[in-house]
């Protein structure tokens, strides 16, 4: 009887979603993405909530919190490293959205449709697809963490899953925020020892595919940049996502206007040693 009893605690344990790509604290399996270990405080979290660390090839490359009611990230947080591996045109989805059993790894539709009994409905019903993004008018698929700043071929992969992509203002992705992915970011990183990245999205009250996604009111940008243990700096940026400009704030003023958008009393993107002026 006490074996029968241990095996069921065993087989309970490893599945878990906290063994998974889908898990229930981004502390516990993939904390290496948030600078000293600490994702966001509460205050962006959405009613229902899935915390992804993206797993590609076997390794988490970054990690992504998830609106399972829009059907878009809330953001995605990962180290800021470019590499001059070509661009991926391949996408993927999340099987672990669709059930927690499934397949700890991105894969596309199709291979995860051929290759486990998800259904097309199961699917449609868990997450964004890509035939919510044909046909958009003056909106395309918007990377929060872009492949251009990932280093090499599969790390850059990775990031073309749908959990990490919004409807993003046509003009606006390649346009001034797209300087910012190119330019800004490699100035503000020089000297820097490693830096920490997350780009996020603020839902808003407008809808693609006929209301099944999602189109973010404004997306954002913050990084936190470690020098040395002395010298640590930050920097930040937030454009409304139907126009090509973007503001460049302090990580203060970032967290301030978040807080204003999402009607929270406070809002906290980093550890607290990363400096907000």
């Amino acid at each position: 009887m006490m074996l029968l009893v241990l095996l069921f605690i065993s087989a309970c344990w490893h599945n878990t979603p906290g063994n998974a790509e889908v898990v229930t604290s981004f502390e516990e399996t993939c904390p290496q993405f948030f600078f000293k270990e600490t994702p966001p405080g509460i205050g962006l979290e959405p009613t229902h909530p899935a915390r992804i660390c993206q797993r590609y090839k076997n390794q988490y490359r970054y990690a992504t919190l998830y609106n399972k009611d829009k059907r878009i990230p809330v953001y995605s947080a990962y180290i800021y490293n470019p590499g001059t591996a070509k661009r991926p045109n391949n996408w993927m989805v999340e099987p672990q959205l669709v059930d927690l059993s499934l397949q700890p790894e991105m894969t596309s539709e199709g291979a995860l449709l051929q290759k486990s009994r998800a259904t097309q409905a199961e699917l449609w019903n868990s997450q964004a697809i890509l035939k919510d993004y044909k046909n958009l008018t003056n909106y395309n698929r918007g990377h929060l963490n872009p492949n251009s700043h990932q280093p090499d071929l599969d790390a850059k992969k990775s990031t073309f899953t749908l959990t990490n992509i919004v409807p993003q203002f046509i003009k606006l992705n390649g346009g001034t925020w797209n300087n910012y992915e190119q330019q800004t970011m490699m100035s503000n990183t020089q000297g820097c020892k490693e830096t920490f990245a997350l780009v996020g999205a603020v839902p808003g009250n407008n809808y693609i595919a006929r209301g099944r996604v999602n189109k973010p009111s404004h997306l954002w940008s913050a990084a936190c940049c470690f020098i040395d243990n002395n010298h640590i700096r930050s920097w930040a940026i937030i454009a409304t996502n139907d126009k090509d400009v973007v503001e460049q704030l302090t990580l203060g003023q970032l967290e301030e206007k978040l807080a204003e958008l999402y009607n929270r009393n406070g809002i906290s993107l980093f550890h607290s040693d990363c400096p907000r002026e």
